[in-house]
């Protein structure tokens, strides 16, 4: 239903313009209920400990022990059960949470905005427009405070367990629709950018050997003027269409993180005993029987030890600057007609140059860290999890742009298809490499002195924000790409970056994220008194 609903108002002239919002309303309001519900029941109680001891119950005087007791008493009296703290995933990965959703519920409040600009009276102007985006926003804030719960427990009313896994896969339901509405609505939206109702064809975009794709699309768009009449106008309009390109994505980021996280409580819900939970997946701690070495988190206290990290930082930094030139030469280059073959080369270069440096530094930095301990009763964290689902999005891309730059015109100038490779390659690499680093730890003192390849991890760091700040800017316009765009022309090119881009740029945010992790945690230990 959730890929049924959207893909039918935007492939069928006869469908209404939102006529499936009240199934969207349907999921947020039983969300939040259960939401609601899971506030109430996990609110911690507080009990009285002790009474007034010093407290006379029937007249007299009182001493000098008895007003200290009562003083001890009094400030003992009310106190919360004592706990183990339990989160699903990491502190970086729920930060990236609350970053995303604060784009979300952006862009929700935009959307919000704009129904005040409709028209009364037209097939546009519909009240379930101001109500869903409206909802969306409040589901967005309940879910976030739901995943920062500090203690995610329900074993004192194991009844509630069946109403408790309903309840969280409905909210994968939720978010996995949200996902799948703002991927289609978006790509709609893209596409009636480069569409000219006068003329019931595509704009100039496709300027060169662009009769093929023309007649190719215009009878998808034929008879759609209800699209276009319904699009993206006016002040708030106009706003929205500028920053959804930005914020879309992070509608997109937030719901897989909230999937995943939802689904690890999901799963240890369903495979606890009745009565019992165990810890989330961010209690990342082992000991070593080699010098009794134990490297663990905890919420009080938090260190950085920046130690043989400067020229690996530098470096990155470096790059950084050389990336955000490239892309502002790329922007001033592509405005000018006899400058935009230069400009697609010059960013070809940029990626390349980014890929290739990485990838060595990738490969040299599993070399160097290829003797520090490694934990043989791994399981796979969140945070893995998450990097591999979200490499498929890259991988996508990239396959589509090796197919379009091997055969394109522009095949004598292999610029685009040799970029592709190596960005397969990169992270490809990358993923392997953090799927080892993460259970690697220092076991000796000459490991703690020598912290074998921090240096690279600190570059690779610096550079994935560099590619991710690259990825961003290709997913603003489809355009970004002439040589792909003419080759598969505005519809397929269109969905193709809109299906894979926002997991790319939640691929590099996240490859930051476990980089983080691996530079702050591989490198510390702690020894059992």
């Amino acid at each position: 239903m959730g890929i049924a609903f959207p893909m039918a108002e935007v492939i069928s002239t006869h469908v209404p313009v939102s006529y499936y919002e009240g199934f969207y309303l349907y999921l947020y309001f039983v969300s939040l209920i259960f939401l609601f519900s899971m506030y109430c029941i996990s609110f911690p109680t507080v009990r009285p400990l002790k009474s007034l001891s010093g407290q006379r119950k029937f007249g007299g005087e009182r001493t000098a022990d008895e007003d200290e007791s009562d003083e001890a008493a009094q400030q003992k009296l009310w106190r919360l059960p004592r706990r183990q703290t339990m989160r699903y995933g990491s502190f970086y990965l729920r930060m990236g949470a609350v970053a995303f959703g604060i784009g979300s519920m952006i862009y929700s409040g935009l959307e919000f905005g704009q129904y005040f600009e409709l028209k009364k009276n037209t097939k546009c102007h519909n009240v379930y427009l101001a109500l869903t985006p409206l909802t969306r926003m409040a589901f967005i804030i309940a879910q976030m405070m739901f995943i920062f719960m500090k203690n995610i427990r329900f074993e004192s009313r194991p009844q509630l367990r069946l109403v408790l896994r309903f309840g969280l896969m409905h909210m994968i339901a939720t978010n996995l629709c949200v996902w799948l509405n703002v991927l289609i609505q978006e790509t709609k939206h893209e596409i009636l950018t480069f569409y000219d109702p006068n003329n019931n064809n595509f704009s100039a975009v496709l300027s060169h050997n662009n009769s093929l794709h023309e007649r190719r699309h215009r009878r998808g768009l034929v008879e759609r003027h209800d699209l276009f009449e319904c699009r993206r106008t006016n002040i708030m309009g106009s706003l929205v269409q500028n920053a959804s390109p930005f914020l879309f994505p992070c509608t997109i980021e937030y719901s897989l993180i909230c999937c995943v996280i939802l689904y690890a409580i999901w799963k240890n819900v369903v495979t606890s005993p009745a009565g019992k939970t165990q810890p989330g997946g961010n209690t990342r701690s082992s000991v070593r029987s080699a010098g009794k070495i134990v490297s663990h988190q905890t919420s009080q206290h938090f260190s950085v030890d920046c130690a043989n990290a400067h020229r690996g930082l530098f470096s990155g930094i470096l790059v950084l600057v050389f990336t955000i030139i490239s892309l502002i030469m790329f922007f001033v280059l592509l405005k000018e007609e006899e400058f935009q073959l230069i400009a697609i080369y010059e960013f070809n270069i940029c990626e390349l140059t980014l890929y290739v440096s990485t990838t060595v530094a990738c490969l040299c930095c599993m070399f160097q860290m290829r003797n520090l301990k490694y934990d043989l009763r791994r399981n796979l964290d969140l945070d893995n999890i998450l990097l591999v689902i979200a490499q498929t999005g890259l991988y996508i891309y990239s396959m589509f742009s090796i197919i379009a730059g091997f055969f394109s015109v522009e095949v004598t100038r292999p610029g685009i298809l040799i970029t592709a490779a190596f960005s397969l390659i990169q992270t490809t690499c990358q993923t392997i490499f953090v799927l080892d680093a993460w259970w690697r730890r220092c076991s000796t003192a000459q490991d703690m002195r020598r912290k074998p390849g921090r240096q690279l991890v600190t570059f690779m760091l610096v550079t994935n924000m560099a590619m991710w700040t690259v990825n961003r800017l290709e997913n603003t316009r489809a355009d970004f790409h002439p040589v792909e765009l003419r080759f598969y022309g505005v519809w397929a090119w269109t969905i193709i970056t809109h299906v894979s881009m926002p997991l790319a740029i939640f691929y590099r945010f996240h490859s930051t994220v476990c980089l983080c992790e691996i530079w702050k945690s591989t490198y510390k230990m702690r020894l059992v008194p």
